[in-house]
């Protein structure tokens, strides 16, 4: 997590420290949840090590993937944290899964107002979200399946293998089948 903040160039190595004082070290074992749907979030998730995804359930029971976070990531259920509203999602661990957890109390009450820092932190994070979420707006709209894969074989090659292909297919947006027949004509 170090790292990854000083990368960002907002905060400094004793601001970081403080963060990093306020977490709590979490494992969740593949299968087990950081969240499930209709519950409020008061917590921010850093992936030290795994693979979560984000999905909910539409009204055919069907589970949908629309997430996939990698370690070195941020994660939580941005609008039930930020209204303090249940959420509509769950976020489940597809590996084995270490994180560090930060309370969103003591991100608010402690930190955000001892430094200009961390509000350009929580800005620079909001920003990020909405730029992922764009980019997959458009990734939807302007490409097929197959450049959709690619893409994320392109970004995350270590980690597709460890992706069960139902969440992988779901999050591309297409059948199980559909993406056997990709993953055949693809080759890396």
């Amino acid at each position: 997590m170090h790292d990854f903040l000083k990368s960002l160039n907002i905060l400094t190595e004793k601001e970081i420290e403080q963060l990093h004082n306020f977490s709590t070290a979490r494992t969740l074992d593949k299968g087990e949840y950081f969240i499930r749907e209709n519950s409020v979030c008061n917590e921010i998730a850093f992936i030290n090590e795994g693979i979560l995804r984000s999905y909910y359930t539409n009204e055919d029971a069907e589970e949908i993937t629309y997430c996939i976070t990698f370690q070195n990531n941020f994660m939580t259920a941005y609008s039930s944290l930020i209204t303090g509203k249940p959420t509509p999602e769950n976020i489940q661990a597809i590996t084995d899964t270490e994180l560090l957890v930060f309370q969103k109390r003591d991100l608010v009450d402690q930190l955000t107002h001892g430094s200009p820092n961390w509000i350009k932190l929580q800005k620079h994070f909001a920003e990020q979200e909405y730029l992922n979420l764009e980019k997959r707006v458009f990734s939807y709209q302007k490409k097929d399946a197959k450049q959709r894969y690619i893409d994320l074989m392109e970004t995350h090659p270590r980690y597709i293998q460890q992706i069960p292909l139902q969440y992988l297919a779901s999050y591309l947006g297409i059948t199980p089948r559909h993406l056997s027949r990709i993953r055949q004509k693809v080759t890396f």
